[in-house]
């Protein structure tokens, strides 16, 4: 909240009839933490006087087909503040050919925060301090994941989200399942442990997202790629273009 000056803790602000934010403290970056004080449920408020972030390119307002196109066809769970934007490529069409091909899909859940994309304003990357996000893999997705491990078959991730997600819960060389949270930030050098291929959208400079996708294809050839990007006028942001890496 910039200029914030006026938005102290205790400070209420109205934002539409029903409702209020109250400030409760400050964040880093000029943030503030809020409670939302609304009429009904919180999820109720924000789909009613929500907007769905567009790219600048597109130039126009939202509308209501944003609200089915910034979801992946295979979107279940609500929590995130962002859609996974790689995901946003895939039809049920092209998963159905991906199927068909005897490729085993499986979903798992990170509730996107705000954290994944404030910039790294720290010179050393090593002092950018990551958001808790919470992620959940279920028993059946462990399974898969791990089956595929063990007889040396390649683990796709769909979009950085997943990365994190599966990083964050191997444990000695297995995926564990059920519910838990992560800040990892996954910058160069990482090991990876458990994710061999990446299904990304191209992200933006001083970005934790650039920085993992650095860290699992190598500095050189993600500079590279973006060059050629850039250089090609590929589109950045929610809707834009993507890239295998691996």
């Amino acid at each position: 909240m910039r200029p914030g000056g006026k938005l102290k803790p205790g400070r209420v602000v109205n934002i539409a009839p029903g409702f209020d934010i109250e400030i409760v403290d400050g964040a880093a970056g000029g943030g503030r933490i809020v409670r939302l004080v609304v009429e009904g449920s919180v999820r109720e408020a924000l789909e009613r006087y929500g907007h769905v972030p567009l790219p600048p390119y597109l130039d126009r307002d939202d509308e209501a087909l944003d609200r089915e196109r910034y979801q992946t066809v295979y979107a279940r769970v609500p929590g995130s503040v962002a859609a996974p934007t790689a995901g946003l490529h895939f039809t049920p069409e092209l998963l159905d050919r991906i199927d068909g091909k005897g490729v085993e899909r499986v979903a798992v859940t990170l509730d996107v925060g705000v954290g994944t994309f404030r910039p790294v304003e720290a010179d050393d990357p090593a002092d950018h301090e990551m958001h808790s996000e919470r992620y959940c893999i279920s028993s059946g997705a462990a399974g898969v994941i791990n089956r595929a491990r063990q007889e040396g078959r390649c683990i796709w991730a769909v979009g950085t989200t997943v990365v994190r997600t599966l990083e964050s819960a191997d444990h000695k060389g297995v995926v564990g399942e059920g519910v838990g949270r992560t800040d990892l930030f996954v910058r160069p050098p990482y090991r990876f442990q458990v994710v061999d291929r990446l299904i990304t959208n191209f992200h933006l400079p001083r970005s934790t997202l650039l920085m993992l996708v650095a860290a699992l294809g190598g500095y050189q050839r993600t500079m590279e790629a973006y060059d050629t990007a850039i250089r090609e006028g590929y589109r950045f942001y929610s809707y834009g273009d993507a890239m295998l890496m691996g």
